[in-house]
């Protein structure tokens, strides 16, 4: 594999630079509650330290029909096994520049199904850990419903009893993320403004898209200088909810075309699970109806759902409305109209697949991506704690199949994969349990107040 250590330390000055851009262009819009500025601390060996584990890698994963397969790896760091420490990383950096800019605290406040919540916690820690600042100057409390306290990782957040007392890891007893993202929604309009006046601290909810899209660029950097163009096209497939890493990779192309570097047309390929393929609808219906999911009928020989009228969904199924993954729980989208037009304009495809799918595939995919990526999976797929690889792979392994993509180079963007042993879980000890606004104020007051 070819790799990129440090990448985000590797391409600071283009990431910075692209920051500075876009708060000063036409496209940025202020917020209405508090956004850190988009720029970064000067790059010294503190700062290297700290982004240490952005690691990217392009491996070549070989042929199949008649697409060649690569893999962009983008889980290097053990301490999340995800994508999400770009972002996380990136958004850290920026609430350090600004404490060390206006001297105030910041309480970063993410909803979370449990990957970016992990993320954004190993990032704070680690900037505490290397000295970027002190553990009462940057704080974090992060929200995730029931349903996904299995994705959540236990670190010296929770384990060490001041920390854990700085940075309460609030669990929603609910099973849908998004009722997750509406509480906090509610906690900022109602109390971010109450915590500046009354303690000094700015209270920065990181969801939005823009928050990591700049950091996301970063694949195309990478892209750019892993992966040479071959000139037979090159489709990006990657498992989504929303698909803002590739939005972020989309804005990474711009930025690199305002410096004349062309890279080969930006196609998608969108893989996503029965329980939310809202982009997938949207892509070839224009419309998140879901009524225009195949009806499925079940076979007596062995019970399982089929269907044969779309091949961009699955051909068989456990169960028709299965969650296969709590990290994909977004619906309605309003990414999908931005990413429909580039699929449209540039090619690409969307696909759905399934949990038998996945199985019936998954010895094929843990070889594949083990040969020539150097990336483990669980031998019992029991083990396996987050899904998005072997979607994504089980997806282009379908759609080629399928004829939904064809005679390209397909780079597979390993967003996410881990299992049992990869981490241990968050003890329940160490969580807060919360009702709704009012207990996730009260963990934030306590939390700060621990901090003064």
């Amino acid at each position: 594999m070819n790799s990129i250590d440090n990448a985000l330390a590797h391409y600071y000055d283009v990431l910075k630079r692209a920051m500075n851009g876009y708060q000063q262009s036409a496209e940025f819009v202020p917020a209405e509650q508090f956004l850190p500025a988009f720029d970064l601390p000067e790059l010294d060996t503190t700062m290297e330290k700290f982004l240490q584990p952005s690691v990217i890698g392009v491996a070549e994963l070989g042929a199949y029909g008649d697409c060649s397969l690569h893999l962009l790896n983008l889980m290097g760091n053990p301490g999340t096994r995800t994508t999400k420490t770009f972002g996380s990383m990136i958004n850290v950096a920026r609430a350090v520049h600004h404490i060390r800019t206006t001297g105030e605290r910041v309480v970063i406040i993410t909803p979370s199904s449990g990957n970016k919540a992990t993320a954004l916690r190993s990032a704070v820690e680690r900037a505490v850990t290397v000295g970027l600042v002190r553990d009462t100057e940057l704080q974090i409390a992060t929200a995730v419903p029931e349903a996904s306290r299995h994705k959540l990782w236990s670190s010296a957040m929770s384990e060490d009893p001041r920390l854990r007392e700085l940075n309460p890891m609030a669990v929603l007893p609910c099973e849908v993320p998004v009722h997750v993202k509406l509480m906090i929604a509610e906690f900022m309009s109602q109390h971010s403004e109450e915590f500046h006046t009354r303690y000094g601290v700015r209270l920065w909810h990181t969801l939005e898209l823009r928050n990591y899209m700049v950091a996301d660029m970063v694949r195309a950097l990478a892209e750019h200088d892993l992966m040479p163009d071959s000139g037979r096209g090159r489709v990006h497939a990657h498992a989504v909810s929303s698909a803002l890493g590739l939005l972020g990779l989309e804005f990474g192309h711009r930025e690199l075309a305002k410096l004349g570097v062309d890279l080969p047309a930006l196609q998608l390929m969108l893989v996503q699970h029965l329980g939310t393929p809202d982009m997938v609808l949207g892509l070839y219906h224009d419309s998140f109806d879901p009524d225009l999911v195949p009806a499925y009928r079940r076979r007596e020989l062995d019970g399982l759902y089929v269907q044969d009228e779309d091949p961009h969904f699955p051909a068989v199924t456990f169960d028709p409305a299965e969650h296969l993954d709590a990290t994909f729980y977004s619906r309605t989208p309003v990414t999908s109209p931005r990413i429909n037009t580039i699929i449209r304009e540039n090619g690409g495809a969307g696909i759905v697949v399934s949990l038998y799918e996945c199985l019936q595939r998954y010895n094929e995919v843990r070889d594949l991506i083990a040969v020539a990526g150097g990336v483990t999976l669980p031998a019992d797929p029991r083990r396996l704690r987050e899904w998005s690889l072997v979607m994504a792979v089980t997806g282009v392994l379908n759609g080629i199949d399928r004829g939904l993509v064809g005679d390209r180079d397909v780079l597979i963007h390993a967003s996410g994969s881990y299992g049992d042993d990869d981490y241990t879980a968050l003890s329940p000890a160490h969580s807060v349990p919360v009702q709704g606004v009012d207990d996730f104020y009260q963990a934030v007051r306590r939390a700060v107040e621990a901090g003064r």
